[in-house]
């Protein structure tokens, strides 16, 4: 007898606790996709039985089973992170289930308890690897490197640089519009209404000089070319995706620039593995520009005014959040600064402005 492949009465309060998700918890798509392919998990593996039926045993056959599970690709077991996000999830989705009044009595707390890994394995789920980010030098080397022979070129070369200048999110510099830059200031604002920034922030970002005049003319000229060759309007979008058409053989080729915008970011990493590639060097991915300009910032022995003034133009409220997401040090650079500390002190005052900053965040942390 076959099993079945739904179940009306999970599909009803899936649908419920997705909602609530994505518009009271403000979790993003990305978010709310993961939950419902962790949740269909556990569907799939219980034959769909009524979520009402979890117990303690259901939940260690469960955990056993995703740490048999073996990648469909590579043959080899899924890695201990991916179950840890999965088993979270559906932590999660069972505690809110619990709450609701008809599953307050079937559903006890206490059993979801045994979804959890060891805490040897949640270690190893938090651990990562060195992080991989080129330096500024190698990201204007790939830069300049770029043809520019095209309107199709001229744009991707501007969106390397637009992302060097701002270090903005992918997903946010594909819905700029063009009245978004304000090229005689040198600011970009990034209007959560329009621009998909993360937790729908607004934030005022100054293009940052240190990256180069000639990287800002890049964009400067790509606007102009918008404005007096294209006749864009201020709706119109700063990087409008590529009109496809057919050569004689019937094969599509990139013809143009539209007045649409990409609908996602993909074309934007692929301009990034292209760019590198073209000079010999390994894949970075936009993201990663936040690490460089923060190691930069590091050699520039920026004070704490300036490291705030860097947090906010990214869009964090602290320079710590910067520092801790981006600024772990190499290795190499780590082992320098340690064996220097039985050096004779150089007089340099420390930072008062980051002291505070530093002191600030403790006294939150311990006020909590």
């Amino acid at each position: 007898m076959n099993q079945p492949k739904t179940n009306p009465r999970n599909d009803r309060v899936k649908r419920d606790y997705l909602i609530w998700l994505k518009d009271a918890k403000q979790r993003s798509d990305a978010t709310v996709d993961q939950a419902r392919h962790a949740i269909d998990r556990l569907e799939n593996y219980t034959g769909y039985k009524d979520f009402g039926t979890f117990n303690k045993e259901q939940a260690r056959a469960f955990k056993q089973s995703l740490l048999n599970t073996t990648a469909k690709r590579s043959g080899k077991p899924i890695s201990i992170s991916t179950i840890y996000h999965i088993l979270q999830a559906i932590k999660e989705f069972l505690a809110w289930l619990h709450g609701r009044q008809e599953y307050r009595n079937r559903i006890i707390l206490a059993n979801i308890d045994y979804l959890s890994l060891t805490l040897g394995q949640e270690r190893q789920a938090h651990v990562t690897g060195p992080k991989r980010y080129a330096t500024l030098d190698e990201y204007r080397k790939a830069l300049f490197a770029m043809p520019i022979a095209t309107d199709i070129e001229r744009r991707d070369q501007a969106i390397v640089a637009m992302l060097l200048l701002t270090c903005m999110r992918d997903a946010a510099v594909v819905t700029l519009k063009l009245k978004h830059i304000d090229i005689a200031h040198k600011s970009v604002f990034q209007d959560p209404r329009q621009v998909k920034t993360k937790f729908s922030k607004t934030i005022e970002t100054i293009l940052i000089p240190i990256v180069g005049d000639d990287v800002e003319a890049i964009v400067r000229n790509w606007v102009e070319l918008l404005i007096t060759e294209k006749g864009f309007a201020p709706d119109d979008p700063l990087f409008p995706k590529t009109i496809n058409g057919q050569d004689e053989n019937y094969n599509f080729i990139p013809v143009g620039l539209s007045r649409e915008h990409w609908t996602n970011a993909t074309p934007v990493r692929k301009i990034f593995r292209t760019k590198f590639e073209r000079v010999g060097l390994p894949y970075f991915n936009p993201h990663s520009i936040r690490n460089t300009l923060t190691h930069l910032a590091y050699q520039l022995k920026l004070n704490g005014e300036q490291l705030k003034a860097l947090s906010q133009n990214i869009g964090h409220d602290s320079p710590l959040t910067t520092l801790n997401s981006y600024g772990k040090l190499p290795i190499e650079r780590q082992s320098e600064i340690i064996r220097s500390l039985g050096q004779k002190p150089t007089g340099v005052a420390p930072d008062d402005a980051m002291a505070a900053m530093i002191a600030e965040k403790v006294a939150a942390k311990l006020r909590i």
